[in-house]
């Protein structure tokens, strides 16, 4: 049983930093630690005000404190340090909780700017030491050689060694997946009830009790055709007629990492079919998850996907001829432009999705599917998300009315269908030792 304590998290980030470092020197470039940055605040351009902070995934992967100049710095037979900078500040609230956990696996060094980093820096010698962070500036400021700001080999093994998680960041995830799914549960609650985009969306903070900037992604909350558009970003405040379609993809993010959850309801009086393809596509998402399993290639499931959404096409009268010839045609795409799902962690689209190695080698999607944000084999306690999508997307189907691929689409069902939108299935999986582990669903 994988033991899911902070101080194994970071006994197994220790080892993973100290092959990095390995690694690297065997290719050549001799580095004795790593400077790992949270990054710095920003501001809009013309005004004070500052850019909601997201911390670096690198930082949040040893220590989920998300603020603005954080460091950890490593180096292979030592206790990692943690330099928490805490400004003596009386206009915002600086102050920073630290967990006994932390203080147990990590040597915790208080300070109160970036001055007093770079004295302490000076004790520890940065010489051959890499700075991994998004602030070249920052980086010369305390010292570190510039050609190792950033080295891409060392950022593609620790990107790449991401998508597996330890047993720490699971029990994280399984909690991210239980609190947003109160949120879900609340949000269909609403829309049953008449209630607007807006209204829905606050009524998913309210029952995880989140603000808006501290969920990992955007809140797609979309009401009927809105449901067609994928990334909808505003929230209608009035619904003067009550919504037949819910599409709603919204998150929770417990100790940096985060779930990524979407559902699609509809109200009694839905269209018929388009009621049914819902039922379709949950039945679909599910034997998807029951594809996963050690040693497949993602791009497997996806390919898996397009059948299976033809299969559902052609069922349901919206398209017609054989599966094979539906997906040799590209017919699914029309339907399906994004990809079936993508890694998941720390960061909702998480890093290292096309990579095939520690190396930084990089796997494209397949070329009638570039959305595809996943193209790895899967490997034990590897996260991703699986959802399957099925779209009335005017920009998309209309360029196809007059064309050879159009005269297998049945227009009078999409005509019908414009109005509902679109579905989206999303759950968040774990790869097990032989199958898969559905973090999302085991709550509901």
């Amino acid at each position: 049983m994988t033991i899911d304590n902070y101080a194994n998290h970071i006994a197994t980030l220790t080892r993973t930093y100290t092959d990095a470092l390995q690694y690297v020197a065997s290719e050549g470039a001799q580095l004795v630690g790593v400077l790992v940055h949270s990054g710095a605040e920003h501001h809009y351009y013309g005004d004070d005000r500052g850019v909601a902070f997201q911390a670096f995934g690198h930082l949040l992967h040893w220590i989920p404190v998300n603020r603005p100049n954080q460091f950890v710095y490593f180096r292979p037979g030592e206790k990692p340090i943690y330099f928490q900078i805490v400004p003596s500040d009386f206009w915002y609230e600086q102050d920073i909780d630290v967990e006994p956990e932390w203080e147990e696996t990590l040597t915790i060094v208080r300070l109160s700017s970036l001055d007093e980093l770079v004295t302490q820096l000076k004790l520890h010698s940065v010489a051959d030491v890499a700075y991994i962070g998004g602030h070249t500036d920052i980086a010369a400021s305390l010292g570190i050689d510039k050609a190792l700001i950033n080295p891409k080999k060392l950022l593609a093994y620790l990107d790449f060694s991401r998508a597996v998680k330890t047993g720490y960041e699971l029990k994280q995830l399984r909690a991210a997946n239980h609190l947003a799914l109160l949120g879900h549960a609340a949000a269909k609650a609403c829309f049953l009830q008449g209630g607007s985009e807006y209204e829905i969306h606050m009524a998913f903070l309210q029952a995880t009790q989140k603000l808006e900037d501290e969920c990992p992604y955007t809140n797609i909350v979309a009401l009927n055709e809105k449901a067609a558009i994928l990334h909808y970003q505003f929230k209608r405040k009035t619904n003067t007629d009550k919504g037949q379609v819910l599409l709603i993809d919204a998150g929770c993010r417990v100790k940096a990492y985060g779930s990524d959850i979407t559902r699609t309801s509809v109200s009694d009086n839905v269209h018929p079919v388009f009621r049914s393809l819902v039922s379709a596509m949950e039945t679909l998402e599910l034997a998807l998850v029951d594809e996963v399993k050690p040693g497949k290639t993602y791009q497997s499931l996806h390919t898996s996907t397009l059948a299976r959404i033809a299969r559902v096409l052609i069922d349901h009268n919206i398209c017609a001829g054989e599966v094979e010839d539906l997906v040799e045609l590209n017919i699914p795409q029309l339907f399906m432009p994004h990809g079936v799902g993508h890694l998941l962690g720390i960061q909702v689209h998480d890093v290292g999705g096309h990579q095939s190695d520690t190396d930084g080698a990089i796997l494209p999607p397949p070329e009638n599917s570039p959305a595809l944000r996943n193209t790895r084999v899967m490997e034990t306690d590897m996260v991703f998300t699986v959802e399957p999508g099925l779209y009335f997307i005017p920009l998309i189907l209309e360029a196809e009315r007059g064309s050879d691929r159009g005269k297998v689409i049945n227009w009078n069902t999409v005509d019908a269908l414009y109005p509902c939108g679109g579905i989206r299935i999303e759950d968040n999986i774990r790869v097990t030792s032989d199958s898969a582990e559905n973090l999302t669903r085991q709550f509901e």
